[in-house]
């Protein structure tokens, strides 16, 4: 008579036995949290489609990264919602825009306890809602869109920021970046680059959140990945990490899973994937109608995206996730 192999069975019985034989490891320290940062208010603004989320004062925002600190979260990644928005983006890379100001105002009150990350792009700040410059003919013009982002970068170093992060997916970001940054006396910089960036559905919350609306009913799939596609995202991430980025992002990350696992067996550099505000989202409204237990699947969501290969994971659930990992 055969006999069933129950070894799996027994090294399950016990939780400690099943924490001493865990393959994957989510710790505070694989998270980094997106932070909104708005100019022109006197106090944090909710975000209707991002439940737990706000658009922060500079003072505020101070307050939320000393928070994540002590929870044991190491970076955050910075965006701007401004005032006033142009055809060229220019608040990006205005040293008092309000990225730079927060900036600023988080590398004096943190000295150095968090790891500050600021996203490199234009659609925040521009009228049409695209990531770069327009040409004529409505289209984007990369080289152009290469020279805005430079000048962002370099503003964003003298704010004091530690890492840059270009999510324009512009042919040519990376190098043009890194070239303006070292030229300036910041090769220390490092460069965390949105190598896989997919045209997805999932940004809707995001977009309220910067107060972005793309004119004329357009989208970004002329710049940003094809869904229906991996081979080419493995393309755009090798290139990346050949122009010198230090670390590559896939976004989002649940309807990707299959592309982090494929870009981990293919570079050396670390991985970074974005659980991105629709993902988020989905899970708040869900457990909001009691469907599902959220805390328990914020974390099964998460588990996942690490166990598919990425080393860093940015999320909403920073702070929630923080809290149970630590018991």
């Amino acid at each position: 008579m055969a006999f069933p192999d129950t070894r799996m069975r027994r090294l399950r019985r016990h939780p400690r036995l099943r924490d001493m034989v865990a393959e994957t490891d989510l710790r505070p320290d694989d998270l980094i949290a997106p932070l909104f940062v708005r100019e022109g208010i006197d106090t944090p603004q909710p975000i209707t489609s991002l439940p737990g989320v706000v658009q922060h004062t500079v003072d505020s925002l101070v307050e939320e990264a000393r928070r994540l600190h002590s929870l044991g979260v190491p970076a955050l990644l910075l965006f701007g919602v401004p005032a006033a928005k142009d055809g060229i983006g220019s608040g990006a890379s205005d040293p008092d825009g309000i990225v730079q100001v927060a900036l600023r105002r988080l590398a004096e009150a943190l000295s150095g306890q968090m790891l500050l990350v600021a996203d490199l792009c234009l659609d925040e700040y521009t009228e049409h809602g695209h990531c770069g410059i327009l040409d004529r003919h409505g289209d984007v013009d990369n080289d152009l869109t290469l020279e805005r982002y430079q000048s962002v970068a370099l503003a964003q170093a003298r704010a004091g920021v530690d890492m840059v992060a270009p999510s324009g997916m512009m042919d040519g970001q990376v190098a043009a970046i890194r070239q303006a940054l070292d030229g300036d006396g910041f090769a220390g910089v490092p460069i965390l680059a949105y190598a896989a960036k997919y045209a997805s559905a999932l940004y809707g919350p995001f977009r309220e959140a910067v107060d972005v609306t793309i004119t004329g009913g357009g989208d970004r799939r002329g710049y940003q990945q094809d869904a229906r596609n991996r081979r080419e995202a493995l393309r755009e991430v090798l290139l990346d990490v050949e122009e010198g980025a230090d670390m590559i992002m896939v976004k989002p990350a649940l309807a990707y899973l299959d592309v982090i696992a494929a870009v981990r067996a293919r570079v050396d550099v670390p991985v970074a994937a974005y659980h991105v505000s629709g993902e988020y989202a989905m899970i708040k409204a869900a457990a909001d109608r009691g469907w599902i237990d959220g805390p328990a699947v914020a974390l099964e969501h998460t588990l996942a995206i690490k166990r598919a290969g990425a080393d860093v994971i940015l999320t909403y659930l920073a702070a929630e996730l923080a809290e149970v990992l630590n018991g």
